[in-house]
């Protein structure tokens, strides 16, 4: 089932150069959907939002003082909730809630979503990390 909300929230909650949020759509357990009002649409797959999520995670390495989140291919989106008019909290299956992504941000991830995934890959790659989750014995 997915969870679909669009938003008509006022232009003075975001940053200048972030458009309104028009529409949210949580298509579970892989991906989210957001379209903004100067027409971009961007799909951001479970994996990339919880790589990049905005919380502080327990569940990171930190290598010379760089956050490395790893083992993540497989997540999924359990539930969305919103949080004010200024954003949404997402409940991921390795039970990581905590982050709440503003509609800025998520603006954000999806207009760099291309430079941030290959940043992140090239970073698992330097710490000899996969995105792969570790095999239980």
């Amino acid at each position: 089932m997915s969870a679909v909300w669009r938003t008509r929230r006022s232009l003075s909650t975001t940053a200048v150069d972030c458009p309104r949020l028009i529409r949210f759509a949580l298509h579970p357990p892989k991906n989210v959907e957001v379209e903004f009002a100067n027409g971009s649409l961007y799909k951001l797959q479970a994996e990339y939002l919880r790589v990049y999520s905005p919380a502080v995670d327990s569940k990171i390495r930190s290598i010379a003082g760089e956050k490395v989140i790893y083992g993540r291919r497989h997540v999924g989106i359990m539930s969305a909730e919103p949080v004010g008019n200024y954003g949404v909290r997402l409940l991921f299956d390795d039970l990581h809630k905590t982050g709440i992504y503003t509609w800025d941000y998520l603006y954000y991830l999806g207009s760099n979503k291309f430079t941030l995934m290959r940043c992140y890959i090239n970073t698992l790659r330097k710490h000899g990390l996969s995105r792969d989750p570790r095999s239980k014995k």
